[in-house]
């Protein structure tokens, strides 16, 4: 059923409720913080001695505010001090009135400092001798020291190192030689050979070209390379002797190039040695020459302290002086100045008198009653029932259109609503009964497709419980139930 809108507050009546609070709360506070107090020396006491009537312009609304009178007795005690003390102020006053003519001839008299000590005489103090603002310094400080002869930071060449031994072609040309003579003794004994053994395979029948002439040229030909490989490898023996040679001579030559390095190093160690020995002695003249100085100097700035020290005391005596002649004339100028001043004191202490000692009140804690916000309630229970209707109306809203608007994603002629076809099903409530009797209620759920890959939520009946209220409004199509809105929005007229 459509919720209905909750009633507004009366603004006139809210602002009369809230104002009878107020002064109601006012009152109440007054007489809260109104506390009589009761002490020793009196009493304070609030009393309600009237009553104000006011009239709230806004509704017209009479209030009577009462009002107060704070009242503060002294005890016994205070009010028979209080009388003596008046009768002895009145004493005091005449016995002042009668003194008050000696004052006015003591007034009457210029005070007479002739006989005041003489005062200090600031000319002991500024004949002081002139302090000392500088000294002798004690000589010139050493700054530099003499040459001593250039560092040796070179020495001389002890020769060239080698590098590289041997001819250019690393004795290639000496093995070549080597190989070349023993193959020309080779070949041609070589070739005595390939004839004798040709000649013996063709006086034994054996052909060119046959497998046992291949056969026995192959093991010549194999014997004749093992003699040539020889002959090679003789050679190469040859070269790296020579290698080996050339390599033990580079190595003395490096070893007597090293000798010499290492002579020539030392002799420039040694002149350096030498060079800052004399440096190191030229440095220690220097420094005792400048200790000296410094010894000088401290001597001279002691004897510059000491005659300051000397000025120092000579001033601090005088001011001494000084301030003792200050002192004795301001102690007799005190002394006149008491003698001028006390029958004027002696007058205002007779009319001073003493004084009552008044009652001692705490300050009372105050208590406050808080004011209750009558319109915010009133406002803010609106405020919550408007609310409250504005979901409950939309809630019927979104039902209502739910249903009504099934067909939007349906076929021409009906829509699937079988529950078969459908998952995440959540009963919402029950929004519509049949019209005939009004006891078959028509559940409402929220649900989504299985054939939705958004799974997007839906609000609708199902199509089971649409056929038990009228069955004429499902239908099947393919074995699946579908419903049919015109049928069943013709049938189903009561909201639940």
């Amino acid at each position: 059923m459509k919720p209905d809108a909750p009633t507004p507050p009366n603004p006139a009546a809210t602002a009369a409720a809230q104002t009878g609070t107020n002064v109601s709360t006012a009152v109440a506070n007054s007489f809260l913080n109104n506390t009589n107090q009761y002490t020793p020396d009196g009493s304070l006491r609030y009393d309600v001695t009237g009553n104000y009537d006011w009239t709230d312009p806004s509704t017209g609304s009479k209030y009577s505010i009462p009002t107060f009178t704070a009242t503060q007795q002294l005890s016994d005690q205070q009010r028979a001090i209080k009388g003596q003390t008046d009768a002895a102020k009145m004493n005091m006053a005449g016995m002042g009135n009668a003194l008050s003519g000696n004052v006015a001839n003591v007034i009457s008299k210029p005070m007479d400092i002739g006989q005041a000590p003489a005062a200090g005489d600031a000319s002991t103090i500024t004949g002081v001798g002139q302090a000392a603002t500088s000294f002798d310094p004690g000589g010139q400080i050493q700054t530099s020291l003499g040459d001593y002869g250039q560092q040796q930071s070179t020495f001389g060449d002890a020769g060239d190192i080698t590098r590289s031994y041997g001819p250019e072609d690393n004795f290639s040309a000496d093995r070549q030689r080597v190989e070349d003579s023993l193959m020309q003794r080779m070949n041609p004994q070589l070739a005595r050979e390939r004839g004798n053994i040709e000649q013996r395979l063709a006086d034994q029948g054996i052909r060119y070209g046959s497998q046992a002439y291949a056969s026995a040229m192959d093991d010549y030909n194999r014997q004749a390379n093992d003699a040539r490989f020889g002959a090679i490898g003789q050679a190469g023996s040859e070269q790296q002797r020579m290698n080996q040679m050339a390599a033990q001579q580079a190595q003395f030559q490096n070893t007597a190039q090293g000798q010499a390095y290492a002579q020539a190093q030392g002799r420039g160690e040694f002149a350096n040695q030498a060079q800052n020995q004399n440096y190191n002695q030229a440095l220690g003249a220097g420094s005792f020459a400048n200790q000296a100085v410094g010894q000088q100097f401290q001597q001279n700035a002691a004897l510059g302290s000491f005659q300051n020290a000397g000025l120092a005391q000579q001033l601090a005596q005088a001011q001494s002086g000084f301030n003792a002649s200050n002192a004795s004339r301001n102690q007799y100028m005190q002394e006149q100045y008491a003698a001028r001043n006390q029958p004027i004191n002696e007058i205002t202490s007779l009319l001073s008198g003493s004084q009552v000692n008044n009652p001692n009140f705490v300050n009372t804690p105050g208590s406050q009653i808080p004011t209750t916000d009558y319109a915010g309630i009133v406002n803010n229970n609106f405020s919550q029932q408007m609310g409250i209707y504005q979901q409950q109306n939309q809630n019927f809203q979104s039902t209502i259109g739910g249903i009504l608007g099934l067909g939007a994603g349906a076929l021409k002629g009906g829509y699937i609503s079988d529950r078969r076809m459908k998952k995440d099903i959540d009963r919402v409530g029950t929004v519509f009964a049949a019209s005939d009797s009004g006891k078959k209620k028509l559940p409402i759920y929220q649900y989504a497709y299985k054939d939705d890959p958004a799974s997007m939520k839906h609000i609708g009946p199902m199509a089971q419980d649409v056929e038990r209220v009228n069955p004429d409004a499902v239908f099947e199509r393919g074995g699946v139930k579908h419903i049919d809105p015109d049928e069943m929005m013709g049938s189903i007229l009561r909201a639940g």
